[in-house]
């Protein structure tokens, strides 16, 4: 469909005191009945519509972004130098949102794959986890063992074309750590990699002197006898672990290239939802499109999963409102003051969050960004609310405790279970997150032709009016499960995802 004439700039609530700049707009620019821009407004940010008292809140989807810190005249550009945070008292009206579910009478399939115990992957590897940071080069060395070269084309997989690799999850913990949260944290994150469907068989390398000891780690997470372990200083050093790791994975290759595709209902996919790189578009394309994509698997009896505690803060009302209990809808705020607390004492503030690329793009202030993130979890009930990386057993609209940072909050979204990442972005990041495929959404049409290699949809199309908000969440649906059963994503072309592995590190390195 041929893009259509639009209006220079989008007006998202009719309560809103801002407009957004569909394109760059020059000064004189009519934004609205009687006022024009004084000056050159950057696409995607804002511009007044009427005069904002010193002080007075600003409003986008209807909601307070900020507060004016002058006197501002309709047509001025709004951004960080004419909006600030301040205090607001939230409604969280528990529950009053909540609605059953539109169930679809004859839920869709996907080609995944069938473990013998019964979960759905989406994707076959052979994984290694790593204990501590000292055990992540011997693992890199196994996995080295099975990489294509990219030179000669040489492949060692080539006899075993139902595996998609074999992949080392390396970090930068596991030692001169305390004992509590801190290690349970790392070991739940492990735990739930070790445990993944998309995982065939695991290997997990230690030292042997770590204060996360595996035989600790495998007792904790009910690991023994899932998984193949090596301490490094008891097999001898280096040279012998990688040769017994390349051996136990040469060992089990056979069995994992058994494994193959089968109609496998959409009710087993559970989607990590991730933004980064944010612009103002992101709110108002991709975010909701993949809220329109993700309605539409809950309805199918799938499982969606929001996190980046930080990026939902000062949204978190419109959340508690679709809570299906008072409980879930206060553990939800419960996060909230922790995440105050624990910005505090490091010195920092909420509002720090969105980045120097997230300003650039037009977000202005935390609330507004938060606003538009949300989106992408659509409008079901919110189910429940679940800690940094613990398994997700519920089914429909979960949120999930985690940093703000892409690769940390999807290593937890990934460690609870989630099997297929859906990512948007505005300002273009390129990220993977092995053994799950991840599906990148570009906010707007100029990024997705300069990323084209990177970006697998383009949802820019509804800025220029060639497709509604609902069809475009519907194309993202289709690639979902398109994904989910094979098609390879543009992140996957380019073999990221095992460096994108980021446990959250949380309390002090001794």
């Amino acid at each position: 469909m041929d893009a259509v004439t639009q209006p220079p700039v989008i007006r998202l609530h009719p309560a809103d005191g801002v407009v957004i700049a569909r394109q760059a707009l020059p000064p004189g620019t009519p934004v609205a009945p009687g006022v024009a821009t004084s000056r050159r407004v950057p696409a995607g940010h804002k511009v007044a519509t009427r005069p904002h008292a010193k002080g007075e809140p600003i409003l986008r989807y209807g909601q307070i972004i900020g507060f004016a810190t002058r006197d501002l005249a309709p047509g001025e550009w709004v951004h960080v130098n004419e909006c600030t945070m301040g205090e607001i008292a939230l409604d969280y009206a528990y529950t009053q949102d909540a609605r059953p579910t539109d169930y679809v009478p004859l839920p869709t399939t996907f080609q995944g794959i069938r473990r013998t115990d019964g979960r759905a992957a989406t994707r076959n590897y052979v994984g290694i986890v790593t204990s501590v940071n000292c055990s992540a080069h011997v693992a890199e060395l196994i996995a080295m063992a099975f990489r294509r070269n990219p030179l000669t084309g040489e492949d060692p997989l080539a006899a075993w074309p139902n595996v998609d690799g074999v992949v080392a999850l390396t970090h930068k913990t596991g030692c001169g750590m305390t004992a509590g949260e801190p290690l349970n944290l790392l070991r739940r994150t492990l735990g739930g990699y070790a445990r993944h469907a998309n995982f065939s068989h695991v290997i997990a390398i230690g030292l042997g002197c770590e204060v996360n000891q595996l035989g600790g780690m495998l007792e904790e997470q009910r690991l023994s006898g899932r998984l193949r372990n090596m301490d490094i200083q008891e097999m001898g050093g280096t040279r012998k672990t990688v040769e017994a790791g390349i051996a136990f994975v040469r060992e089990v290759l056979a069995e994992s290239n058994a494994a193959t595709r089968t109609p496998v209902p959409a009710s087993e996919l559970c989607v990590a939802l991730q933004c980064g790189g944010s612009d103002g578009y992101s709110g108002i394309t991709a975010n909701p499109a993949l809220g329109v994509a993700s309605d539409l698997l809950v309805r199918h009896g799938g499982t969606v999963i929001l996190s980046e505690t930080p990026e939902t803060y000062g949204a978190e009302h419109l959340l508690t409102r679709r809570a299906v209990s008072q409980d879930v809808g206060e553990k939800l705020v419960g996060l909230m003051r922790w995440w105050e607390d624990y910005t505090a004492k490091e010195g920092a503030e909420m509002n720090a969050n969105p980045s120097p690329g997230n300003k650039a793009g037009g977000l202005t202030t935390i609330l507004e960004k938060s606003l538009g993130a949300m989106a992408k979890a659509g409008s079901t009930n919110l189910v429940d609310v679940v800690r940094y990386a613990e398994p997700v057993t519920a089914k429909g609209f979960v949120f999930m405790d985690t940093p703000g940072y892409d690769p940390v909050a999807a290593t937890g979204q990934v460690a609870g279970g989630a099997n297929l990442v859906c990512f948007t972005t505005g300002r273009g990041s390129v990220f993977g997150c092995k053994p799950a495929p991840s599906i990148k959404l570009a906010t707007n049409t100029p990024m997705y032709e300069r990323m084209v290699d990177d970006m697998d949809i383009n949802t820019g199309t509804i800025l220029t009016g060639e497709e509604s908000l609902e069809a475009c969440g519907q194309r993202v649906f289709e690639l979902m499960l398109r994904v989910a059963g094979g098609e390879r994503t543009k992140s996957e072309a380019f073999d990221f995802g095992a460096a994108e592995f980021a446990p959250w590190v949380i309390g002090a390195t001794m």
